[in-house]
C-alpha cells in the first residue's frame, strides 16, 4: 500500500507503526511518530495499524549543542 513518510512516497505492506519502525531499523525509543497530524503515544505504536493513504512523520531526537 501507498502512504507518505517524512514527505516522501513509500510502498509498505500492511502493518503496525512498530513494525514499520523496526522494517526501517529504527528504534522507537529514538523516535517520535506523528500519523495524520496527530502524534502516537509510544504505547500505542505496536497496535496502531498503518492503512493506505497515511501519512507519518518520523521525529528524530538529536544530541548536541553547546
Amino acid at each position: 500500500m501507498q502512504v507518505k513518510i517524512n514527505g516522501k512516497p513509500e510502498e509498505v505492506q500492511g502493518t503496525t507503526v512498530l513494525d514499520l519502525l523496526k522494517a526501517k531499523n529504527i528504534d522507537p525509543q529514538m523516535v517520535a511518530v506523528e500519523l495524520n497530524s496527530t502524534m502516537l503515544e509510544r504505547d500505542r505504536l505496536a497496535t496502531t495499524l498503518v492503512k493506505e493513504g497515511d501519512q507519518l512523520e518520523f521525529l528524530f531526537y538529536m544530541g548536541g549543542g553547546r
